[in-house]
């Protein structure tokens, strides 16, 4: 039996060869309980297939940012599809499940064998509660010196021994085959020269048949093709060249850093397997609570509300303190003085921040605060900000020509 993204993209694949338009599927990153909603009502009103690829940051056994752990995850999923009546696929994925990419690991310094056998349990949560994609991704070594790229042929083995635990422990458990995914788009993969890449997915090949988990072949490897954290632009060229060298092994190209980006139509014409959107969603469910809290003001100034929420001045605080925006200052910012920075700087720190400490007593008082002030004054606030997000997703709905996709299935 195939996997369930496999046949999804098998199907895909075959109507685009009848003539419909090529499809790229979307992956939402799960950073708050509201994207999660709001992916949902997206997925319902275009009728069209969600993704959603959650990094070991937010959702793992210890909770993650989120505070859901795995099983949590897909228990929410399954009460979120059957609140909309979403009767489509929808698929759990871990997003980067690779040594020292979660923070904790790095912080505390975990040395390999323990960072190894903390990202092997995480797979087997994942396995367990009902996931049905893996990215394997153990292209970071904390380990290595300062400037230092890690050796493909490290990457390449790192990456056979845990898709093969993988295999292991689900053949064990009678547990259903599961998707791969493989590879970063971040330079310290070393993915980004062509010759290595195929380098990688010959190493990948030869190691996979040897273990005898051919089998377990990846849905997705992850190309750089333009986009990053400060870039938006996806580079045609270059994900054609990465797509065509991929379909020779049956897989596909998968995009990430998605967000904004200026031309996500271009994404199935190149043939794009699928992309990743996650930061995107966090600035406009920030962005939708600021509106908010600014029509709470005049509220508050007619005196038709008896108490402020200070949404915005709580999330700024609460995301000085996690110190998470520090990994993000340019070179000329200072990671010990926040106040330092200019204020549109600022702004988007706080903004991509946000999504850290969304789960924090103090930000989810907050937001009740604000919710049941505008409620009683007759306005839908949860409604607003789900419906901000939901207009964030739409967009890729219909670039990606996905709308409507679950009646051809």
């Amino acid at each position: 039996m195939k996997p369930k993204l496999r046949q999804l993209l098998d199907r895909i694949q075959t109507l685009t060869a009848e003539g419909h338009k090529p499809m790229t599927l979307l992956a939402v990153c799960p950073n708050s309980p509201a994207v999660i909603k709001a992916a949902f009502r997206a997925a319902k009103r275009n009728n069209a297939p969600i993704m959603f690829a959650a990094t070991l940051n937010q959702v793992d056994n210890d909770g993650g940012y989120t505070g859901m752990t795995q099983k949590d995850f897909v228990r929410v999923m399954k009460v979120e599809a059957k609140r909309n009546n979403y009767t489509g696929p929808y698929i759990a994925a871990i997003d980067h499940g690779g040594p020292w990419l979660k923070d904790l690991q790095t912080i505390e310094m975990w040395p390999y064998e323990k960072a190894m056998d903390g990202v092997k349990k995480s797979y087997e949560a994942a396995l367990l509660a009902g996931y049905e994609l893996i990215h394997v991704d153990p292209t970071v070594d904390r380990f290595l010196p300062k400037g230092e790229t890690i050796k493909i042929e490290v990457v390449a083995e790192r990456t056979i021994e845990l898709i093969t635990h993988i295999e292991n422990f689900r053949k064990e458990r009678g547990l259903a085959p599961i998707a791969y995914e493989v590879g970063t788009e971040e330079v310290h993969g070393g993915l980004a020269d062509e010759t290595v890449f195929r380098k990688f997915l010959i190493l990948l090949k030869e190691g996979l048949a040897k273990n005898g988990c051919s089998d377990a072949w990846p849905c997705f490897v992850v190309g750089k093709v333009g986009t990053d954290l400060h870039t938006t632009f996806f580079d045609p060229k270059v994900a054609k060249d990465l797509t065509s060298i991929v379909a020779e092994y049956g897989s596909f190209i998968k995009g990430h850093y998605t967000d904004d980006v200026e031309n996500p139509q271009d994404y199935p014409v190149c043939r794009m397997g699928a992309a990743n959107v996650g930061p995107e969603f966090t600035i406009s469910e920030f962005n939708a609570l600021e509106e908010l809290e600014k029509v709470e003001d005049g509220l508050y100034d007619a005196g038709q509300v008896a108490m402020h929420s200070n949404m915005t001045a709580i999330l700024k605080n609460l995301v000085i303190a996690s110190g998470r925006w520090k990994k993000w200052v340019h070179g000329n910012e200072s990671p010990d003085d926040f106040d330092s920075i200019t204020p549109d700087r600022q702004r988007w720190l706080i903004q991509t921040g946000a999504r850290y400490i969304w789960q924090k007593p103090e930000a989810v008082a907050a937001r009740q605060t604000l919710y049941t002030n505008l409620n009683l004054n007759g306005i839908d606030a949860e409604g607003i900000v789900l419906s901000t997000i939901e207009r964030a997703i739409d967009k890729y709905y219909v670039a990606f020509n996905l709308v409507n996709l679950n009646d051809l299935l």
